[in-house]
């Protein structure tokens, strides 16, 4: 297939345009262009574009595309729910690990990846379907997680499907959270919701409609 390079690059200046204009630094908020369920061509593509930082939710594909594309300029950032017996597929790949919510995952990781980068999630929508531990116990989570010789950078969120106010509020927990925990990291935002992680003070939004077409890699939606 072909992939439009240049598109891909003018789709991610206005994200961060974005960033920019909802009151944001790009060049302080980190870009992890989510690339889950796009073909290794358009991973190509988004090298070329100049985005290193690459998301991926299921550990087979983030395997396969790691394994194919083989660049070590490439951050790979595990972004979705993980089931311990994945954590060793992917373990030699990733560069962040953003969805640690319970200790028995965290200890997987330990053993898998000793010293690695993570981020617990937290749940701050109730829905059970997006992982994350409940807000009271991400301290002792990131605590745990610590006491494993994990390097915990920050924490996670994925914002709720509701207006801005309810959106803004449950990244207002996460930041007062890290705030609270000492830690600098608050992955936030997505491409319906970017604005409102910026005002709670996101520093690092995962981005990958606002970047890529469903399929395709070469079109870019306004969100």
């Amino acid at each position: 297939m072909t992939v439009d390079v240049t598109t891909i690059a003018a789709a991610a200046d206005e994200v961060r345009d974005r960033i920019s204009a909802a009151g944001g630094d790009p060049a302080s908020i980190r870009l992890v262009a989510v690339t889950k369920g796009q073909p290794v061509e358009v991973v190509r593509a988004a090298l070329e574009a100049g985005l290193a930082d690459l998301g991926e939710s299921y550990p087979q594909e983030l395997a396969a595309k790691a394994d194919a594309v083989d660049d070590p300029t490439v951050q790979w950032h595990c972004i979705g729910r993980l089931q311990r017996n994945k954590v060793r597929q992917i373990a030699s790949h990733i560069h962040l690990w953003q969805s640690i919510d319970r200790l028995s995952l965290a200890a997987e990781v330990a053993q898998r990846a000793p010293g690695a980068k993570v981020l617990v999630q937290v749940n701050v929508t109730g829905a059970s379907q997006q992982g994350g531990c409940p807000p009271e116990r991400a301290a002792s989570v990131v605590e745990g997680c610590s006491d494993l010789g994990l390097e915990v950078l920050g924490l996670m969120a994925i914002g709720a499907l509701g207006p801005p106010d309810e959106v803004r509020a449950g990244f207002r927990t996460v930041r007062e959270l890290a705030d609270r925990l000492g830690l600098p990291e608050r992955s936030m935002g997505m491409s319906g919701d970017l604005e409102s992680a910026i005002a709670e003070g996101t520093t690092m939004v995962r981005v990958g409609t606002s970047i890529f077409s469903p399929r395709g890699g070469t079109s870019a939606p306004a969100n």
